[in-house]
């Protein structure tokens, strides 16, 4: 039931066309999470600032050049990604994500994969941001951006290695019938 809810309204959100309403629509889902509003709102703009950004910026720029009034889309794309994205949030702030996906033995068995996967990375980044903040007194912004590379090196390689192996783990489930 709460899966057919969750679709509902998703699609609901997808099918909304005016900016003012999707304003509303932001406004009514801060009510309801009203406590949990700004931190949720703090996620969303983390997740989706990049993306926005870089969209918003390749719309302004054809834009300016087909000298054509975006201002409006732009508005309306950047509301419907927020509107949704919190949506998501929300949801499964409120709703346990292993549950809601126990319908399917494949997505369970995928998310629970995935969770692993972030939870392990998680874990990885804070242990190497305490041995960091351990072993540097002040911070020198040489020093920083190196431990930066180096840790963004060494999820990269991780990452590399955990796919191969977790492509072949789900390969081995039948998920890749060739």
């Amino acid at each position: 039931m709460i899966q057919i809810l969750f679709i509902l309204v998703f699609f609901g959100l997808l099918f909304i066309k005016n900016s003012i309403l999707l304003g509303g629509v932001i406004l009514i889902l801060w009510i309801i999470s009203l406590k949990d509003a700004y931190k949720i709102s703090k996620r969303v703009f983390k997740s989706i600032i990049f993306f926005n950004l870089g969209i918003s910026i390749g719309y302004f720029i054809m834009s300016f050049f087909k000298e054509i009034n975006v201002v409006e889309y732009l508005v309306y794309i950047n509301l419907k990604v927020f509107s949704l994205t919190y949506f998501v949030f929300f949801f499964f702030s409120k709703v346990d994500m292993v549950k809601f996906f126990s319908f399917s033995k494949d997505l369970s068995y995928l998310l629970t994969i995935t969770l692993s996967q972030i939870y392990s990375y998680k874990k990885t980044f804070e242990d190497f941001r305490l041995a960091y903040k351990a072993r540097v007194i002040k911070k020198v912004k040489n020093q920083e951006e190196g431990f930066i590379k180096r840790t963004f090196e060494f999820f990269l390689k991780k990452a590399m290695s955990d796919s191969k192996e977790r492509s072949l783990a789900l390969k081995a489930r039948g998920f890749f019938d060739d």
